[in-house]
């Protein structure tokens, strides 16, 4: 790690931490660098194909799978785009014709504005090495405040009900106890803590670890679903099927900790999968796109007119702990968010804020009188539209349509 280069004002050198070497003959005149400190050096790339480059740099930075996968999306997509060229011989003008494409073309939002423009810096920094006076002139979209769809308490006591029973009770948890999606799916067995009736959430956004409650209501379910995973292990140790994914480099540390009950999925998949990255084929957690469908199911039954995701039931769960007086500082710490400003949005849809402030037009009472209607014009969106007139088109006889 460390380079030799001359240095004609000191004639000894000074190693890590401010020491001095042993052996000021062999190194006069020399200072050590670090190059992994120098800006713009980094290790070598071994593959030669350009998307293999960007994935084992991507890898390098520890970043997740999904944003490898978005990564080389938009870096494909970027070269295609640019009629299949090398990007080493692209520059601003192409990038910010990719950019605007995205923008007025395909529509995109600034959440993936800024993601496609994240990738491609990404791909000049990281992997082509290259510094620019552009890159710093690309103007990123401003991002937009939204507020969370939030559901009331009848709303969720309407919706749990609904969901088929191979997913209820992830969704219960999902509102129960305020997880992510992915959290929620890549509990294991050794997460759980009945005695303290806690979940140990590890490795959760930005790679963070955490503790949340454990709903009282869910002990019996838990513990039948430990029991049914429980049986999916055994089948699968007893067929020597290979184990579960460990993180990081844990299973070259203890290589029979992949086959061990405690690593094993709370929620397992009913099949085994390859691994996109190693291809071992071994058993993962149930898909998270099957959560998603379960939910969207259970809206229709509910009779629900709300967007409702699986991330709802978590804007859901902070909304209502706020409601029910918890501190904020504590709904951050239950929920990881690193800036209580993240935590603040959920204020904004409390009962006790838009919601809690009467109308002046409530105030004015009988005294303006009842809500005339009159006949629309010819132009059938006339702003003269009304309920009555809207009801006896609705029972109107259906007019023929012909081809």
């Amino acid at each position: 790690m460390w380079q030799v280069r001359p240095n004609t004002d000191r004639p000894f050198v000074a190693g890590p931490r401010g020491a001095l070497l042993s052996a000021p003959i062999l190194y006069k005149n020399t200072v050590l660098t670090n190059p992994m400190k120098t800006a713009g050096l980094r290790p070598a790339l071994q593959p030669s194909r350009l998307l293999d480059q960007v994935r084992e740099r991507i890898r390098y930075c520890h970043y997740s799978l999904r944003t490898e996968q978005a990564y080389v999306y938009w870096i494909r997509f970027f070269i295609r785009f640019s009629g299949v060229r090398h990007p080493r011989t692209m520059g601003v003008q192409e990038v910010e014709a990719f950019l605007t494409h995205l923008a007025s073309e395909r529509r995109v939002s600034p959440a993936t504005h800024r993601q496609a423009l994240s990738a491609l810096l990404f791909l000049y920094r990281q992997v082509l090495d290259v510094q620019l006076p552009w890159m710093q002139e690309i103007g990123r979209p401003q991002a937009r405040q939204r507020l969370p769809v939030v559901l009331s308490r009848e709303e969720v006591a309407r919706l749990l009900p609904q969901v088929e029973a191979s997913h209820q009770l992830i969704a219960r948890l999902l509102y129960g106890s305020g997880l992510r999606l992915m959290e929620c799916l890549r509990l294991r067995v050794k997460d759980l803590d009945f005695d303290r009736r806690v979940i140990v959430v590890r490795d959760g956004k930005s790679g963070k670890d955490r503790v949340v409650m454990l709903p009282d209501a869910l002990h019996d379910s838990l513990r039948a679903q430990l029991a049914a995973a429980r049986a999916v292990w055994a089948q699968d140790h007893a067929s020597q099927c290979a184990g579960v994914q460990l993180p990081y480099a844990l299973n070259c540390k203890f290589p029979r900790a992949g086959e061990s009950w405690s690593w094993f999925w709370l929620w397992p998949a009913a099949a085994l999968s390859t691994d996109p990255r190693s291809g071992v084929e071994r058993r993962h957690h149930v898909y998270e796109d099957g959560v998603g469908r379960a939910l969207a199911r259970a809206v229709k039954r509910a009779g629900l007119t709300k967007k409702v995701t699986a991330h709802t039931l978590r804007h859901s769960f902070a909304t209502h702990v706020l409601e029910s007086g918890v501190d904020i500082r504590r709904v951050q710490e239950l929920l990881g968010h690193s800036d209580v400003s993240t935590t603040m949005i959920y204020t904004h849809v409390l009962k006790g804020a838009a919601a809690g402030v009467p109308s002046p037009l409530d105030s004015l009472g009988p005294s303006i009188g009842p809500l005339h209607c009159s006949e629309p014009d010819s132009n059938p969106l006339s702003d003269s539209l009304c309920i009555p007139w809207i009801h006896r088109l609705a029972t109107a006889a259906p007019v023929a349509v012909y081809r």
